[in-house]
């Protein structure tokens, strides 16, 4: 199967996000009963209001917004970084379940692509005997669940996988804030922006300084930073 590419789809969010974490954010310092705090957060501009809970840190009114991504065109070894982010849900497509005999796709890292068509045929080539290596074990093993299993032991990194994965906002801005940094691993890092493109469009307010740590302060890195402050501040206040 041919090489993959990244694809990311907003599949659902929270309705209204903005408005739910506002209305969550109003229950904390108002006397009013729900019907009269729906009714002023739905009569009123609730943008300026939002700004300064996030600027006061907050943040566990973001947790009533949830959003639902579905990702593919990403490696294992990219499944294995996001996972790290335990406060989200993830569903991911099983070796164990589903048969790969017809092929894999796979990712080719941009570094590999740089030294020529070369080496890409050479990285293409590898693909395709780690393929005839998991059909080989298939036979060996018998067909089914069990064969699929152990003859996966052999599948690379680079194997491609679909995932369908849901965090809050406050963990959103969370995994933006170190997955977007130009320190993170540039396949995670993409998938990052995208994710932070869409949630810009869903719920702009809650997102506008989201990015890497240094969007919105110094950067986080100290003596590892990149350099490229100034930069990565422009790139995300327009993305």
């Amino acid at each position: 199967m041919p090489e993959k590419q990244l694809q990311v789809e907003l599949l659902a969010f929270t309705p209204d996000p903005e408005k739910t974490c506002a209305l969550a954010a109003r229950t904390c310092y108002s006397a009013m009963e729900y019907d009269e705090l729906k009714a002023l957060v739905n009569e009123k501009d609730q943008a300026a209001f939002l700004r300064r809970i996030v600027a006061s840190g907050h943040l566990s009114v973001l947790e009533h917004a949830s959003f639902t991504f579905g990702v593919s065109g990403v490696s294992r070894a990219l499944l294995a970084q996001l996972t790290r982010h335990r406060i989200a849900s993830f569903s991911v497509q099983s070796q164990r379940y589903v048969s790969l005999e017809k092929g894999f796709g796979y990712i080719v890292p941009p570094r590999i692509r740089e030294l020529g068509e070369e080496a890409v045929n050479e990285f293409e080539a590898q693909m395709a005997q780690m393929q005839a290596w998991y059909v080989s074990w298939q036979e060996k093993l018998g067909k089914g669940e069990g064969s699929n299993e152990d003859a996966r032991f052999v599948l690379p990194n680079a194997c491609e996988t679909h995932i369908t994965v849901t965090m809050n906002a406050r963990e959103l801005l969370h995994f933006f804030s170190l997955r977007c940094c130009n320190r993170a691993q540039w396949e995670i890092r993409a998938l990052a922006r995208e994710m932070l493109k869409l949630c810009k469009q869903a719920a702009p307010v809650i997102f506008e300084n989201a990015g890497p740590g240094c969007v919105s302060g110094p950067c986080p890195e100290g003596a590892r930073s990149c350099g490229k402050a100034a930069e990565m501040r422009e790139l995300y206040k327009n993305l």
